[in-house]
């Protein structure tokens, strides 16, 4: 019966490409020069491939080496971040690590999580943001609350909420070009931001302005931006209500239509298969959906 190898197998073969020295992995793994190349000799003879050309001043990782490195890598992670958590939380949480979008991490996510960590205190919350959807191989993400179709092969994707747009623009720049959005709006005052690019030739279209928008507007890798850039009075901004409504009780913002369009794609839990299990996640995960139908 096939047996996977040893952990300490996988932790030397880990340590000596990162430092190039079975001496030096040794060193870190406080153990002898020895037993890490008997590790290594054993894990090759089990998998019959090389993974290092060995060579008198260093330590070079075969094409198969680095292959099989890539591919364990986020396991080993994970095995770590596993290991901290249960020494840290004695079983009773732990950490989880969420890559989110910018803007809705900013306007949406973070204002309801006073409300999970009063109820969870023992998960401890750990957030990045990115622009695109998360690479998990890298094994330092748990989860991703991102923007999309749904559609990602072989992770989980669960719909969080939709993303629904209306125009914006400040008072000063109304009063210079008017509050209705059409042909005669000029093009180089509609502000674009790239999480969805053709919006608004979209809301043309649901609107029904016999124009186009075009492109030359001022575009923003990520909506906070534009919405920053309409609040300074650069242009018009299509913006969710979620970030828009305190620059309008402010009456920083006007919005210029009681109608909105919604978008096609719109934010996903997404994870890995294998962390179905995860009591954490779940936890996490349940609240979230939740919180988004309380919305």
């Amino acid at each position: 019966m096939y047996r996977a190898p040893s952990t300490m197998s996988l932790l030397c073969l880990e340590a000596s490409a990162r430092l190039g020295s079975f001496t030096a992995a040794a060193q870190e793994l406080h153990l002898t020069q020895g037993a890490v190349s008997r590790q290594i000799q054993a894990l090759e003879s089990r998998l019959d491939v090389r993974l290092f050309v060995r060579r008198r001043e260093s330590l070079i990782t075969t094409d198969a080496g680095r292959y099989y490195l890539e591919e364990i890598a986020p396991l080993l992670q994970r095995l770590e971040r596993a290991t901290v958590n249960v020494m840290a939380f004695k079983g009773r949480g732990g950490g989880l690590a969420l890559s989110v979008g910018a803007s809705i991490g900013a306007y949406w996510l973070i204002p309801r999580l006073p409300a999970f960590t009063r109820a969870h205190g023992e998960i401890a919350l750990s957030l990045s943001t990115r622009v695109g959807p998360t690479d998990f191989k890298t094994g330092t993400i748990d989860a991703s609350l991102e923007f999309g179709d749904g559609q990602r092969a072989g992770l989980c994707c669960d719909f969080v909420a939709a993303l629904d747009l209306a125009p914006y623009a400040a008072p000063a720049w109304v009063a210079r070009h008017g509050a209705q959005i059409g042909a005669a709006t000029p093009g180089s005052g509609l502000l674009h931001h790239h999480t969805l690019p053709d919006a608004w030739e979209q809301w043309f279209l649901a609107e029904q302005i016999d124009a186009d928008p075009g492109r030359a507007g001022p575009r923003f890798e990520i909506m906070s931006m534009a919405l920053n850039a309409a609040v300074a009075g650069l242009g018009v901004v299509l913006l969710p209500d979620y970030m828009a409504d305190d620059m309008v009780q402010a009456t920083r913002l006007v919005r210029l239509s009681s109608r909105t369009w919604r978008s096609p794609k719109g934010y996903y839990l997404v994870y890995p298969e294998e962390s179905v299990q995860s009591p954490t996640l779940q936890t996490f995960r349940s609240w979230l959906l939740d919180s988004a139908q309380q919305r």
